[in-house]
């Protein structure tokens, strides 16, 4: 296994750390949590530039990398709906455009044919990253008032409504680039 291989399982072994330290008590367990989910992320973005600048795409990491992606953003989002941060229902939606599409895309690969990312699914990532990094920093700072400071119940209305919004937003990307990839891959899709 290469080295950007095994950066894609360690993503999928850091979601699980990530997801332990989210749910302890503790300033230090949220900031744990917030920093593995950052390596995490970033593992990301340096185990595809390794596979493509030294040549090591493999079937594997072409299979896995998509799928250790979806289990660490997936599984953020259940945590926050566990936590009441989000709604049950955009957690629904989000998954279920992840499992219509990466399903899609494994069933043209089985059949030989290479379905193409939309440019709205970079949007969707982005937003998506952007929404779980800024509840993540809520958090810890709710945390950090918590252990030094004092909680203000009013700011837990506001953040909590920011959280809604930003949502709001990254439930309508991801809805947007679920249907951009369904209509700009049309004719492949018909002829599976």
């Amino acid at each position: 296994m290469n080295i950007a291989n095994r950066l894609t399982m360690a993503r999928i072994l850091l979601t699980f750390v990530f997801m332990f330290f989210l749910f302890r008590d503790g300033l230090w367990a949220k900031i744990l949590s917030l920093t593995i989910f950052l390596f995490a992320a970033l593992s990301d973005f340096f185990d595809g530039m390794i596979a493509q600048k030294k040549n090591m795409v493999t079937d594997f990491g072409r299979l896995m990398d998509p799928i250790a992606d979806k289990i660490l953003v997936l599984a953020a989002f259940a945590a926050f709906v566990q936590m009441q941060l989000i709604e049950a229902w955009m957690f629904v939606i989000i998954v279920s455009r992840e499992i219509l599409i990466t399903s899609l895309r494994l069933f043209a690969l089985n059949k030989g044919k290479v379905l193409s990312a939309a440019r709205a699914g970079k949007h969707k990532t982005v937003s998506q990253m952007a929404a779980i990094f800024s509840i993540l920093g809520f958090i810890v700072s709710k945390e950090v008032m918590l252990s030094f400071f004092t909680w203000n119940p009013a700011w837990e209305k506001i953040f909590r409504q920011g959280i809604f919004i930003l949502m709001l937003l990254t439930v309508g990307l991801t809805l947007y680039s679920g249907l951009s990839y369904l209509w700009e891959n049309r004719k492949v899709i018909a002829r599976l």
